[in-house]
């Protein structure tokens, strides 16, 4: 895994990305208007239960010193802390582990769910927008939303620059792809997991 010009490159590895995750990305999409999270804070709620579980679950990939050699701001990227404070304001419990979360998986592995995290940033932009319809904002029930420290497409755009500047064996390019269509399978299993449950009131 090592740095590589852009001219080597026969195709970027967030495009091919952005191409194989098109499905999940669409079917999740729809499973989160189908649980229609905008319409009370209740159902938002819940919205933030499936979020605090796919970011703790990511905890460990923010903070391992591997993939922060390769993304120098990583640790300070992750939203774990920011939606658990959503879940107090919103006097929701935060929500015990659910099995099958990511263990140890490989660094190009790891970077595939990272792709998925930080991407989800983007979308978070319309999100946040919704929210405020609902009495919340970037400092009160959708921290979890805001906008990033540099803004989200600078953010996003210095993430995809460093995956794409990684030269990956064939192997390695598959891992990455499996992480990444893993990430958004397994925030559909959240998602429903969390509207499955009926919500504890702290």
């Amino acid at each position: 895994m090592t740095t590589q010009a852009p001219a080597q490159r026969s195709a970027l590895h967030s495009q091919r990305l952005n191409q194989i995750t098109h499905e999940p990305h669409t079917r999740l999409d729809a499973l989160v208007k189908a649980h229609a999270p905008f319409e009370t804070q209740a159902n938002f709620a819940r919205f933030v239960v499936a979020q605090y579980l796919f970011q703790s679950e990511l905890v460990a990939l923010y903070n391992d010193a591997e993939l922060t050699a390769i993304v120098p701001d990583l640790p300070a990227r992750c939203r774990a802390e920011a939606a658990k404070a959503d879940l107090a304001d919103l006097d929701t419990e935060v929500p015990a582990p659910v099995a099958g979360a990511v263990h140890h998986p490989s660094k190009a592995e790891a970077l595939g769910w990272l792709f998925v995290s930080e991407g989800s940033k983007l979308g978070a932009a319309f999100l946040i927008k919704r929210a405020v319809g609902l009495g919340l904002s970037e400092t009160f029930g959708a921290r979890h939303l805001g906008e990033p420290a540099g803004g989200r497409a600078q953010g996003w755009k210095t993430f995809v620059k460093t995956l794409d500047d990684l030269e990956l064996s064939a192997e390695e390019e598959a891992e990455l792809d499996k992480g990444a269509i893993a990430a958004f399978n397994r925030f559909t299993v959240l998602l429903e997991q969390a509207y499955a449950t009926t919500p504890e009131l702290a």
